[in-house]
């Protein structure tokens, strides 16, 4: 019923995520340890909400849905806003002037202060992407509306029951995980971009290519792969970046994410030769127009469900 065998490991992640939510809600007491194991777990939702936003894991339109489902609760947020978030404006505008994910909106400093801003401001400046196209879905498309509607009302009900319930665990095993997932999702985009050169049809995107970080959040540090081909799936990535590793600046080629945030974020606060430099030219008047005319669209920017497939 997958459409990839190498989502085996997405099914194990949701199942294994499901079972140490249940269980600790079981438990008399707050285990400290279980509430990191499910922050820690949390990192991939994400990862796999928008694997299964760009290349669904089922043939079956119901296991497809359900997924969706699943992701909203543990997400944090409706599957489907990765639509018009990611789809529809990310991946147009490539950090470009008219993308309201872009890493430059507290200026062009790359610094500790602009990476713990950015969630926060990224965040409330794309809430007007998700409006806007549920309006525009419910005038063109009515019953996909109802849909999107119904991964909205099930996350209100999911989180309102458990604090109904139990507000302690509520907050810790429901709603810090869902924060950490948002968060972490934010913070990963603002690193893969920052500095980098958005007017470039390689060069838009920081590549961290540990086997560790790659293993555990589905190939997620090959950015450059997934941008020039939005559709690939997230097993594939590896070889297309090998095959295009070449043509890439070296300073977007990182081995080690915890290195690169030590050297950037840590030594670079004290000493100027640790941050990173832009590698476009520095943003002003004289700046391309990155919009809708100017900017390349890099990949099937669409996923299934944009697209009409019939198994979503």
């Amino acid at each position: 019923m997958l459409c990839h065998s190498a989502d085996v490991r997405t099914v194990i992640y949701i199942v294994g995520i499901s079972t140490l939510l249940a269980v600790q809600w079981s438990m008399p007491q707050i285990e400290p340890v279980l509430v990191l194991a499910s922050c820690v777990m949390a990192v991939s939702v994400p990862m796999i909400a928008h694997n299964h936003n760009h290349a669904p894991m089922w043939r079956s339109r119901t296991l497809n849905r359900l997924t969706d489902y699943w992701l909203t609760l543990f997400y944090g947020m409706p599957a489907f806003v990765w639509i018009p978030t990611h789809n529809m404006n990310h991946h147009r505008f490539i950090n470009g002037d008219r993308d309201l994910s872009s890493t430059w909106q507290l200026g062009e400093r790359n610094d500790l202060v602009s990476l713990v801003s950015y969630p926060l401001v990224s965040g409330v400046r794309q809430m007007v992407l998700i409006s806007d196209f549920l309006r525009e879905r419910w005038a063109t498309k009515r019953r996909r509306a109802w849909f999107y509607i119904s991964q909205i009302a099930l996350l209100m009900a999911f989180v309102g029951v458990a604090l109904a319930l139990d507000w302690r665990k509520a907050l810790l095993l429901v709603v810090l995980p869902q924060q950490v997932a948002l968060t972490t999702v934010l913070l990963f985009n603002y690193l893969q971009h920052v500095h980098a050169d958005e007017t470039s049809e390689i060069d838009h995107s920081r590549n961290f290519t540990g086997r560790l970080l790659n293993g555990f959040l589905f190939n997620s540090g090959f950015h450059t792969a997934h941008h020039k081909s939005a559709g690939i799936h997230w097993s594939e990535t590896p070889a297309m970046h090998a095959a295009m590793a070449g043509t890439m600046h070296p300073s977007l080629i990182q081995p080690s994410l915890a290195g690169f945030l030590f050297r950037t974020y840590v030594l670079g606060s004290f000493d100027a030769r640790y941050r990173s430099k832009p590698l476009g030219r520095p943003r002003g008047s004289e700046r391309i127009d990155t919009g809708l005319a100017a900017s390349p669209v890099h990949g099937d920017t669409r996923t299934a469900a944009e697209r009409g497939a019939s198994r979503l």
